[in-house]
């Protein structure tokens, strides 16, 4: 019986976790918002990066860019500890 090599082998579909390539087949959503207006004042534009629970949504989610993201995040912070968000 002959060695079998690499191309002997049956061709792997999906990948190892079990599931489709997300990564490459979800475009990115597009962010429509002014920097300006990321300020903790503006409750009502912070309350669509946050969940039901009280959460803040992640970058895999929200689509910012880090550094936007981050402001975001101490955005959310400071309206909390001002009790304009709960």
């Amino acid at each position: 019986m002959p060695r079998k090599t690499h191309t002997d082998r049956g061709k792997k579909t999906g990948s190892r976790r079990g599931g489709s390539d997300l990564r490459t087949s979800r475009p990115k959503p597009k962010v429509d918002f002014t920097v300006d207006a990321l300020d903790f004042k503006n409750v009502n534009l912070l309350r669509q990066y946050v969940t039901d629970q009280g959460r803040i949504l992640p970058r895999k989610y929200t689509g910012l860019p880090a550094h936007y993201q981050r402001r975001l995040g101490l955005a959310i912070k400071r309206a909390r500890q001002l009790l304009l968000m709960k």
